[in-house]
């Protein structure tokens, strides 16, 4: 569980049928799955593109304020995080709180196979890479280097990026993904790079795009993978 929410923070889980209070995540997910969830689906939508979701608007619209979501599979509930900070800089006490609300019976959004992932990723990385190269904008110098470098280290510190049992093409597609998204992440903290035109400033932008919108298909392909093959019953 700590490998999904991290170890920094706390985490309760609100709005459970049968319960008056908020919970914690362990507990909530065993009353989860006593409601008959039997898988958790990832979304990740973004402003214009709902990925991942399924209505209705009052959870997307949360979803969307929150940039995530998780959508449960077997029980229309979904659940949007909330996230909560005190305390003075080096001391924050984070605590995320998951709202449980309902959720429409429809497939998500916009969520490819993970072999389309994995074919629209690399076209979109080259094609960027082109755009990117052409116009001496992709990012480079000790900055980009040492921040490339850091997604490495993390990478060779802890290969299992998904849950045994998940297969190997989704591990595949989420560790590209995830590469993409910390050089995405390097362009734009470089600013304009070395676009100075008004022309160049709005290439480099239209090329980066299109790169982390399928980026983040890519994830949830890769993290909802397991559910997918369950449900079609290759499990």
């Amino acid at each position: 569980m700590l490998a999904i929410v991290g170890d920094d923070a706390v985490h309760r889980v609100e709005g459970l049928p049968g319960e008056s209070a908020p919970v914690g995540l362990t507990l909530a997910l065993g009353r989860l799955r006593t409601l008959g969830v039997t898988g958790l689906r990832v979304a990740l939508p973004a402003p214009g593109h709902p990925l991942g979701l399924s209505g209705p608007p009052e959870f997307n619209a949360r979803a969307l304020e929150a940039e995530e979501a998780v959508v449960c599979h077997g029980v229309a509930f979904g659940l949007v995080p909330e996230v909560y900070e005190a305390g003075p800089e080096g001391d924050v006490h984070v605590e995320v709180v998951w709202h449980v609300l309902p959720v429409r019976e429809a497939p998500p959004a916009d969520v490819p196979s993970l072999g389309e992932a994995e074919r629209e990723l690399a076209e979109a990385l080259r094609e960027a890479t082109e755009v990117l190269s052409r116009l001496d904008v992709a990012g480079s110098g000790p900055v980009a280097e040492a921040a490339i470098d850091a997604y490495r280290a993390r990478a060779e510190r802890g290969r299992s990026v998904l849950a045994p049992g998940y297969p190997a093409r989704a591990v595949r597609v989420l560790e590209l993904a995830q590469r993409v998204g910390v050089l995405i992440s390097v362009a734009s903290e470089n600013g304009h790079g070395a676009a100075v035109t008004a022309g160049e400033i709005v290439a480099r932008a239209e090329a980066l795009r299109p790169v982390e919108r399928v980026a983040r298909r890519a994830q949830v392909a890769a993290y909802n993978a397991y559910v997918e093959e369950r449900e079609r019953g290759l499990r």
